[in-house]
């Protein structure tokens, strides 16, 4: 059994700050993938790069303050990588973890920003994900993608849907490239033991008090290859951690 957190931090040190190690502590997943660590190595503390336990894998953005993705886990890869792509790498936006019995692709998808001011580099991104995750699972390797997507995909994935319709994250672009990656063989893991229900939620604004009054978005995912699908146990939304504009999620693989 593996277990494998996703967190957008926003921040790693502000999430420290908050808590973040001792969670860690407590916790104990096998793996957790963080985004938007707002840092690099060089600025963190030797606690926070060496969780005891655990080896970290950093790819920061090289605007500092800005983007980037880590990984902690217990267990170590094969081997860890970036996307590939300079323009996307440059933002910190991807660390692909290979194990054994699956790869993990980390991501931190663009925000497509008021009127869709970034909407074509957003769904760039987007189309190379798919295209690398198409090609991992051509090459016999089972895939699972976790990590802030910047997308609500269905009205049941956020509180108030109707006056998000032009909003960045439930763009109809956007949606229709969720639509499109889930109909190329992927499954959204929640969406498998959840699949009808609403007021699940993974990030609410820190403006009008939205985190107390429950008015959240669903955008961030674990995503896996549907042949995969019978080793996940559970998916999980952690609502109740503290710490970041977003909560933790976790899936549970037999593996």
């Amino acid at each position: 059994m593996i277990q494998i957190y996703s967190w957008n931090v926003n921040g790693i040190r502000a999430c420290a700050r908050k808590g973040f190690i001792e969670w860690v502590k407590n916790t104990e997943p096998d793996i957790v993938a963080v985004q938007e660590i707002k840092a690099t190595p060089e600025q963190l503390e030797a606690t926070l790069k060496n969780i005891k336990g655990y080896t970290s894998y950093w790819y920061p953005a090289e605007r500092k303050g800005y983007s980037g993705v880590a990984l902690y886990s217990k267990h170590e890869p094969e081997k860890v990588e970036p996307l590939g792509n300079e323009q996307f790498d440059r933002e910190g936006r991807t660390l692909i973890a290979y194990f054994p019995s699956f790869i993990l692709i980390n991501c931190y998808f663009p925000n497509s920003q008021g009127h869709g001011t970034r909407l074509d580099f957003k769904l760039s991104f987007c189309n190379e994900i798919l295209d690398r995750c198409n090609q991992l699972v051509a090459e016999g390797r089972n895939i699972v993608l976790c990590g802030d997507f910047n997308i609500a995909h269905t009205a049941i994935d956020l509180k108030n849907p109707k006056a998000n319709e032009k909003n960045a994250g439930y763009l109809p672009e956007e949606r229709e490239w969720m639509s499109t990656f889930l109909g190329a063989g992927y499954t959204d893991t929640f969406r498998k033991f959840y699949p009808d229900q609403p007021g699940h939620y993974t990030w609410w604004s820190y403006r009008f008090n939205a985190r107390a009054k429950d008015i959240g978005w669903r955008i961030d995912y674990h995503c896996v290859n549907n042949n995969f699908i019978p080793s996940v146990n559970e998916s999980v939304i952690h609502k109740n951690v503290q710490g970041s504009d977003h909560c933790p999620i976790s899936i549970t693989l037999d593996v």
